[in-house]
């Protein structure tokens, strides 16, 4: 299974890029955009000069436990810039959810609470809400880390949008928001010592 494959595999339609578009981000942004691959994992993300953002993460449910997604983890910590991601909301009826935010809650992160982020899915046109979590080595600020997606947005998940997609993703300022009052912590229950 290619490394494709393994991602669409893992993560849900609304979420996945084409294999064009990811194609085309690693060729014409190879600079900024990249793959790390091994037997057990796949790694996507993009490194801008104030933050890295992980776009995918997979790895292979045979080397869990093995610390593998720590090391790859480790490897962008080591470039002491903030790392954003995005994640599903728990849901407790896919212990995937769960099992993600209580790993990137163990790794340190934090969840930008202040941060809106809904986006309609070209492959299935419905409305799909993540949330942010960032880990910084400076404390970084939520507002610095609402400007990184503003730029990642932008840069990576709306590239050639049209030439892939037949169609444009809304605009930046339609799909994130930024609010003073903060949202409950998705992390919290992770964080907390007595749950983990």
């Amino acid at each position: 299974m290619n490394w494709y494959e393994k991602l669409n595999q893992y993560f849900p339609v609304e979420e996945m890029k084409s294999k064009e578009h990811m194609d085309a981000l690693l060729k014409e942004k190879g600079s900024v955009y990249y793959k790390d691959e091994g037997p057990y994992h796949v790694l996507m993300y993009a490194e801008f000069p104030r933050f890295t953002f992980v776009d995918y993460l997979f790895v292979s449910k045979e080397s869990r436990g093995m610390g593998l997604g720590r090391k790859t983890l480790q490897m962008l910590k080591d470039k002491k810039k903030p790392i954003i991601l995005e994640v599903e909301p728990v849901d407790y009826e896919d212990t995937d959810t769960e099992k993600r935010l209580r790993f990137y809650a163990r790794e340190g992160f934090e969840h930008a609470s202040s941060i809106g982020y809904c986006r309609r899915s070209l492959a299935t046109g419905e409305e799909n809400s993540m949330e942010i979590l960032y880990w910084t080595p400076s404390g970084e600020t939520e507002e610095q880390i609402f400007e990184g997606m503003q730029k990642m947005y932008e840069d990576i998940h709306t590239y050639k949008d049209e030439q892939f997609y037949g169609e444009s993703y809304d605009s930046v300022t339609d799909v994130l928001t930024f609010k003073e009052e903060e949202k409950k912590d998705v992390l919290k229950p992770f964080s907390d010592p007595i749950n983990n």
